[in-house]
């Protein structure tokens, strides 16, 4: 049996020379190279074609700075400083600390929590924004993301802004208990102030929406506009499907679904969404622009831009 193993232990070394190890989720993020329907495709391509696969059409999530990027132009707009709350206020223990969660979250995001706030210009427009960013625990929704939104709809309140939030995450983050789940109100509040105002509350369902986020400010805009292929859900299709004991159709709870059931209003790709954006606020605010200006005049969604803004 000796001679059996050794053969054996040799033939396990010389496999796994051959065989090149797998390499792990940050050598891959770290590289120049990205993955999508064709396989590999380098991350130059792709950011040069806004993260949108040049074969597919899928677009791939964003950070917020590129996303603002794309939408005001690179550095072209002003990140305003929100407000920080406590760190683990309810002291979570799990198997790795909250703590740590947020540290390693920092770090890779470079953003102190999951929603940046700006303010821009598009069409000659003054615009506050907001963006989510997934990487950070999931886009997940705590003290500190809610204190940014609010701090962002009150920016716009003060300077009487339209104000645009461009949603991504699974709902109210569960480290922080009932304090997650209390933004839900607090936000919505918020927006009912705007609106008071009379000032456009525009929303971007970006790639995942879902949970607490569904169930409060993204679901609250005057006009819902979406990228191709978004997750837009509440619960998972899994625990749907356990529940009505039914087969989903093959593209539930992706916005192009979602937009028949009424949830949204336009579906726009990322290289159009400034030009729509600028149209929508130009309507809304009734400055002078002419929509029939426009090379695709007649499309479809300049027509339901119109009827959605009326």
């Amino acid at each position: 049996m000796n001679w059996i193993t050794k053969k054996l232990s040799y033939l396990s070394e010389k496999i796994k020379t051959v065989i090149k190890k797998r390499p792990t989720k940050e050598e891959i993020e770290n590289s120049d190279w990205s993955s999508c329907c064709k396989g590999p495709i380098l991350k130059k391509e792709l950011e040069q074609n806004l993260w949108v696969c040049p074969s597919c059409n899928k677009h791939h999530r964003i950070g917020c700075r590129q996303r603002f990027d794309i939408i005001f132009g690179k550095n072209n707009y002003e990140i305003l400083k929100t407000p920080i709350p406590k760190d683990d206020p309810l002291q979570w223990k799990d198997s790795k600390s909250y703590k740590d969660r947020l540290k390693d979250a920092r770090k890779k995001t470079g953003m102190d929590c999951g929603i940046m706030v700006v303010t821009g210009r598009i069409n000659n427009i003054s615009i506050t924004a907001c963006a989510s960013d997934f990487a950070f625990i999931g886009g997940s929704v705590g003290a500190a993301e809610g204190e940014a939104l609010i701090t962002g709809i009150q920016h716009a309140i003060d300077n009487k802004h339209p104000f645009i939030n461009f949603t991504s995450g699974g709902g109210m983050r569960m480290f922080e208990s009932l304090i997650a789940l209390s933004q839900m109100t607090r936000t919505t509040l918020a927006i009912n102030e705007l609106k008071k105002k009379n000032l456009p509350y525009l929303v971007c369902l970006t790639d995942p929406t879902a949970g607490g986020i569904t169930a409060s400010f993204a679901m609250l805009g005057d006009i819902h506009f979406s990228e191709p292929g978004a997750i837009v859900a509440f619960s998972g299709a899994r625990v749907i499907q356990a529940t009505v004991k039914e087969e989903l159709p093959e593209d539930f709870q992706k916005s192009e679904y979602v937009q028949k059931t009424g949830f949204i209003d336009l579906i726009v790709q990322r290289k159009d969404l400034k030009e729509k954006i600028g149209i929508i606020l130009s309507i809304l605010l009734k400055k002078n622009f002419d929509i029939n200006s426009l090379t695709d005049e007649s499309s479809e969604d300049n027509k339901t831009l119109t009827k959605a803004a009326s």
